[in-house]
């Protein structure tokens, strides 16, 4: 692969990420850039082009920590270093991969040579290697939540903390954040959202001259990346000078009251949470001035920076998409208008700006401000009318519970969908776990062996030792201190001493929905709030970091309406769209399931699954199964079931039978697979009290039943 970049004026439209990379690059307290978008739409070459533009740092010479030599850190470890001449280097880009562990991220501290000779060997870590320069994270909706935690608390104290046994080592870490996502991957807690300065929406051109560009570009770039970077270098060394300028003017740029107020009532009025917003946007604001070579922060600046900071804060919950109602924040704005400027000295001539030869838009804009190139506000987009009920419809007639067709003939199986029903509004509900101590990923639903949680015990580490148990290694060191000659006050370790603590903590698991979408379903109030329930089930999936998948089952078949996958919101899409009609292939909803989670078992044997079945318990069609001769839908259902309780698959019925006469039919089902039952309204979490006690319960005991 080619040591040169692609050149960062070269990137074809991407108005947006590109002004927004600039901007963190003139003024880093911004707070970074997190990149939301597709796939193929050149979020990882812009942000690796963006190292070649910045300027040059000049560093202490032997410094693993990037110290300036004109204010060295005093609590540098490699410290403390006397002001003079450094030398220069190109800032650095450091990348952060998806499964870096904690020590690499933030450093490692040789324990054993902490304890035995009182020395504090420190390995720095990527923060220490990013400092002064950009930390670029790929898919950080797809890292650990601590390690964001851990990225987002150094990039705003400006350091990095590592303790370890009371063992504490400080250094400087200064950089600047940029992390991209694609959201059908999952999304970022709103708290970790919020942490980052900026966001941006990307997505593929759909002009066909633009998407000719790229290809172009991308074809002459392959063929000859030097040659390539050779034509676009003059206006390499454009854009870099303008970051050079803008940086020496930012602190000149007057912030007045107006554009402060400007910025207040603007986050005032989208009820923005906290004040960071505000102090994003004012300094963003000011960026943009100096990106644009004045002296005062004006009202365009103050709706470039809403439009670049507020989106990504005012989501209430993962179902809500990002989005700014931009004719409302002109009617902000507008209360405010910008006091009359001072005519300047002389005119301010009109910047060139960084494009290249060609008349297709391939760097940032001349201006500074690149336009906006959002489609209609979806938050702002009314929602879906509800369909009118039919008159009578087949629907609101329950089906017989003795309409159970043997084996073959499914009359009305493939009754056509009736349209789909807006969901009930969505309800807190208690957790449901699975049973046992699992080993999976990180989460917050099920007991779990993890790198975080309490300490419940000590062991001789397999490989690197990455959390010492203090007091374990202490033990075992204690007995051979007069054999090893111990003369002094310290106390003589040797590795064969030291123990791993085993933690205790919570992980994520795979939830599988398994709906029922048949005709006796389909009665609209009904349906409403099935979709409710389980939309609420998705959003408590969604803050304990499960993944979830989702199974319908309708007419003579059922079908993988999501596999698994860590957005929820994409569930919660499907969700909104299912169509409900014809009879009930309990079975084959059930045995959908069942191979559903062997396939991700082999993919993910350490996530474990939970299944929620969301059904009334009628079975009235064998759908595809042949069975044997004389099978009643209702027998392959009780079949299907227990064939995944036999595996031990955690499992939760929700009961959506409703009226004055109820069969039971639900809470059968729930005793073949081996878990509770529960009512849509007992779902809630008011009324939910010892239903993980229950689950626990019910799936033990048929394993000591074998």
């Amino acid at each position: 692969m080619s040591g040169t970049l692609f050149p960062f004026s070269a990137v074809v439209g991407q108005d947006d990420l590109r002004l927004a990379l600039l901007l963190n690059a003139v003024s880093p307290a911004v707070g970074g850039v997190l990149v939301r978008g597709e796939k193929g739409t050149a979020k990882s070459t812009a942000v690796r082009a963006l190292s070649a533009l910045l300027p040059q740092v000049d560093v202490v010479p032997g410094c693993r920590f990037s110290c300036a030599p004109a204010a060295p850190d005093p609590a540098c470890p490699d410290g403390p270093h006397e002001a003079g001449a450094g030398t220069a280097r190109p800032a650095r880009m450091v990348e952060l991969p998806v499964g870096a562990s904690e020590d690499r991220l933030v450093g490692a501290l040789d324990i054993e040579r902490a304890l035995s000779e009182g020395v504090k060997a420190f390995e720095p870590g990527l923060l220490a290697d990013a400092h002064r320069g950009i930390l670029y994270v790929d898919e950080v909706n797809l890292l650990h939540d601590h390690l964001i935690d851990l990225l987002l608390d150094a990039a705003a104290m400006g350091a990095s903390y590592v303790e370890r046994e009371g063992v504490s080592v400080r250094h400087a870490a200064r950089f600047l954040l940029v992390g991209t996502m694609n959201p059908e991957e999952g999304e970022l807690r709103p708290q970790l959202l919020d942490r980052f300065g900026l966001t941006v929406e990307v997505a593929a051109s759909r002009e066909p001259a633009q998407r000719v560009e790229v290809v172009r570009r991308r074809l002459a770039y392959e063929d000859d990346p030097a040659a390539f970077a050779a034509r676009w270098a003059g206006d390499e060394q454009d854009v870099r000078a303008r970051v050079v300028a803008a940086r020496a003017l930012l602190p000149q740029v007057r912030l007045g009251d107006t554009a402060l107020l400007q910025i207040a009532a603007t986050c005032a009025g989208f009820e923005v949470d906290g004040m960071r917003a505000d102090i994003v946007m004012a300094r963003t604001a000011t960026a943009l001035a100096a990106w644009a070579g004045r002296g005062e922060v004006r009202k365009e600046d103050v709706r470039q920076a809403a439009l670049l900071a507020l989106p990504h804060r005012r989501r209430r919950n993962p179902f809500d998409a990002p989005g700014l109602d931009e004719d409302r924040l002109d009617e902000i704005l507008d209360q405010f208008p910008d006091e009359e400027p001072e005519p300047d000295p002389e005119p301010e001539p009109e910047p060139d700006g960084p494009d290249g030869p060609d008349d297709n838009g391939g760097g940032p804009d001349g201006g500074g401000v690149p336009p906006q190139g959002g489609g209609p506000d979806e938050s702002a987009a009314p929602p879906p009318a509800e369909p009118e009920a039919d008159a009578a419809s087949p629907a609101d007639v329950p089906e017989s519970a003795g309409a159970e067709n043997p084996g073959g003939a499914d009359a009305g199986a493939d009754a056509p969908a009736q349209a789909p029903v807006r969901a009930a509004e969505p309800f807190r509900t208690k957790m449901l776990s699975v049973p046992g101590l699992g080993e999976g990923a990180a989460g917050r639903r099920s007991r779990a062996r993890t790198a975080h949680g309490r300490t419940t015990g000590a062991h001789r580490p397999r490989g690197q030792l990455t959390k010492l148990h203090l007091a374990a290694t202490v033990q075992a060191a204690a007995p051979h201190q007069k054999a090893r000659g111990r003369s002094g006050r310290g106390l003589v370790v040797r590795k064969d001493d030291l123990r791993q603590a085993t933690r205790e903590g919570r992980e994520g698991n795979l939830v599988l929905f398994v709906v029922d979408a048949s005709g006796s379903m389909a009665a609209r109030q009904r349906m409403s709030a099935v979709k409710g329930a389980v939309l609420s089930l998705l959003l408590d999936a969604y803050q304990r970091r499960d993944k979830v998948g989702l199974v319908t089952f309708r007419g003579a078949s059922a079908e993988l309406a999501l596999p698994p996958t860590s957005s929820v919101d994409a569930a919660a899409a499907r969700l909104e769209l299912l169509p409900t009609g014809g009879r009930t292939p309990l079975a084959a909803g059930l045995l959908k399931a069942h191979e559903v989670l062997r396939i991700e078992r082999l993919r993910d044997p350490s996530r474990r699954p939970l299944l929620v079945v969301v059904t009334d318990g009628r079975a009235t069609s064998a759908g595809a199964l042949g069975g044997r001769a004389g099978d009643t839908p209702r027998a392959l259902s009780e079949r299907s079931a227990r064939l995944l309780a036999a595996e031990g698959i955690a499992s939760v019925v929700v009961d959506c039978e409703s009226g004055p006469v109820r069969l039971g039919l639900a809470a059968a089902l729930a005793a073949d697979l081996g878990g509770p039952a529960v009512t849509l309204d007992g779902l809630r979490a008011d009324s939910l009290a010892g239903l993980v006690k229950n689950v626990r319960t019910a799936s033990e005991t048929p394993r000591r039943a074998a």
